[in-house]
């Protein structure tokens, strides 16, 4: 069976309105353009030089907007290699700089990923079971910046998962049947 195509647009940043494909694959469930405006509307004051890890990237939607509004570093990271070479020639097509790729399990790449990320975008395939494992593996010491923010998406109708000790919602909101949440990972918070 031959895989469509579908296709984003970066909405913010340096990128503003370049396009990309990416496969229509039932595994990829990209963050829809109002979510997105209204993740980096909050990420406005953080974003610019921000090391970012991309988690479950899939079509790179988070990671690529990320880059277009001036993060110094994107690690997408995925388990699906067609995916991952996929996003390797958007950014090549979009000849911008700071995005690294990582074909792997999100839990099992968080041991070498590197770090300390200012923001983690993760957004897994809904009813995976991997949100509160990914948690409690971002929660590990050194994964996370001194107040780091972390987005997650969840069906909307399920309840949040338990947090990490010292996480907090900062904001959150809903579109359709998506639930969309930033977490603080510390009491302060800049945004």
């Amino acid at each position: 069976m031959k895989r469509g195509i579908r296709q984003l647009r970066i909405i913010g940043g340096s990128l503003r309105g370049r396009r990309w494909q990416f496969a229509d694959d039932p595994a990829i469930r990209p963050t829809p353009d109002r979510v997105r405006e209204t993740l980096f509307n909050w990420l406005q004051p953080v974003i610019h030089g921000a090391r970012c890890l991309d988690l479950f990237a899939g079509s790179g939607a988070l990671g690529l907007e990320a880059l277009s509004r001036g993060a110094s570093q994107v690690l997408f990271v995925d388990r699906s290699g067609p995916a991952v070479a996929d996003l390797r020639a958007v950014v090549e097509k979009f000849a911008v700089e700071g995005a690294r790729f990582q074909i792997d399990d999100a839990v099992q790449a968080l041991r070498g990923a590197g770090g300390p990320w200012d923001v983690v975008f993760l957004d897994p395939p809904f009813a995976s079971g991997l949100v509160t494992g990914t948690l409690n593996a971002l929660s590990r010491p050194g994964v996370l910046a001194r107040g780091a923010l972390v987005y997650l998406e969840v069906p909307a109708k399920d309840p949040l998962p338990p947090l990490p000790a010292g996480w907090a919602v900062h904001r959150q909101g809903r579109a359709g049947e998506v639930g969309y949440h930033l977490f603080s990972t510390a009491s302060q918070v800049t945004p």
